[in-house]
């Protein structure tokens, strides 16, 4: 067969196109749904502590989501997104990684951040937006940010994380620090132009980013398959720009650590970028401001919490001999009680000064920010029940 050697790539003589079918890629999974393994599947690295932390920062993050879904109800906080049915892919592919390795987020991956060490009460003072918050109150809920944890501040604009994260992975590469960086986004921000300028980068200059996408089957309200692309899903994207490429069972947390162990080491040793689709189901709405029975049926629902990740990996735990029913009921109900003790807490620390308004924008406070401060101070002593107190003067 002719060759063109410029371009690398052989020449035919008889027209034919490609078309999806030519690239199907499989899922790895390592535990079915009823948790049990596999036979011959190739098991993470892992002992049972690691497998204990994980299980307890599942659950953790359901109770969290559970409570905190309710707490917006109630009218103590202004909105929640939670990550009911994907707690697997976050904590899974987190416990892959070190703490010096950089995390991105969207705002699914409070379990990332919660492995990490992030506590009850910080998860709280966050959502509350009070004196207490490390954003100072400046976010909106669930966008959460810890530079102790490596965790970068979530942004609301989709999927400006993903070119960040090639940038900071290019970084990682100049300074040899043995790190990479993790960047979470749903398939939803894979149609965002960002997502494809970041692969293409990534892929150019070899730089140690793990692109980890949530394909759990809806952005906000559009369905993936049929309205979001036409081809196998995002994994294929990743073989196209030249990536390393894996589609996983996000369900399954034991697959979900194999591949991003894997990953890390190309990402590390290599500086080969690598493209990790995991599989999965957004059980709650896509916000609190959601109502997810206008755009899916309650069957199809139910289908999918027969593959609770949760209830997998608890069954996988007992059958392990490493947890029993008693024991989980137990630690679910000690969370619980944390959860709304912390909340109660956090509800009442007052709002952060609003001296801290024009903190952090420059050094020092321009004259110009000074003067717009005045400005909102004579406004809200003009008009003060329509805002809410705050533990910093306004005479």
């Amino acid at each position: 067969m002719a060759k063109d050697t410029k371009h690398n790539i052989d020449i035919v003589t008889e027209a034919s196109f490609l078309d999806a079918s030519a690239l199907t890629i499989p899922m790895l999974q390592i535990l079915k749904e009823d948790g049990s393994e596999h036979k011959g599947a190739k098991l993470p690295e892992f002992d049972q502590a690691l497998a204990e932390k994980m299980f307890d920062t599942m659950q953790f993050i359901r109770i969290l989501d559970e409570r905190m879904i309710a707490a917006q109800r109630q009218g103590r906080i202004s909105f929640y997104l939670a990550s009911l049915g994907e707690e697997a892919a976050s904590i899974g592919s987190a416990a892959a990684l070190q703490d010096g390795d950089m995390i991105m987020g969207q705002y699914r991956e409070q379990g990332a951040l919660a492995y990490r060490g992030f506590s009850v009460e910080q998860f709280m003072n966050q959502l509350f937006s009070n004196a207490k918050d490390l954003g100072k109150g400046r976010q909106m809920p669930v966008h959460y940010g810890c530079a102790e944890l490596n965790f970068m501040t979530i942004s609301s604009p989709l999927g400006t994380q993903i070119p960040q994260a090639t940038g900071y992975a290019f970084g990682q590469k100049m300074d040899k620090s043995g790190h990479c960086t993790l960047c979470y986004f749903g398939e939803g921000a894979a149609s965002e132009g960002d997502f494809h300028a970041a692969l293409n980068m990534a892929s150019v200059y070899k730089v140690p980013v793990i692109f980890f996408c949530r394909n759990n089957g809806y952005a906000i309200s559009t369905p993936s398959q049929g309205e979001q692309y036409g081809g196998d899903g995002i994994a294929p994207r990743g073989v196209g720009y030249g990536l390393k490429t894996i589609r996983v069972d996000g369900n399954d947390i034991l697959a979900v650590l194999r591949a991003t162990q894997l990953a890390r080491k190309l990402a590390v040793e290599e500086n080969e970028p690598v493209l990790i689709e995991a599989m999965s189901y957004r059980m709650a709405g896509h916000s609190t401001s959601d109502d997810p029975t206008g755009y899916r049926s309650r069957e199809e629902e139910d289908g999918w919490r027969k593959k609770d990740p949760l209830a997998r990996m608890q069954s996988w735990m007992i059958n392990k001999g490493w947890l029993t029913e008693e024991q989980a009921e137990s630690n679910l109900q000690e969370k619980k009680a944390a959860v709304l003790a912390a909340l109660k807490k956090a509800e009442k620390v007052p709002a952060p000064s609003i001296d801290e308004l024009i903190n952090d924008v420059y050094d020092q406070p321009s004259e110009q920010l000074k003067a717009q401060l005045d400005e909102l101070k004579a406004h809200i002593r003009k008009y003060p029940d329509a805002y809410p107190k705050t533990s910093g003067s306004i005479d």
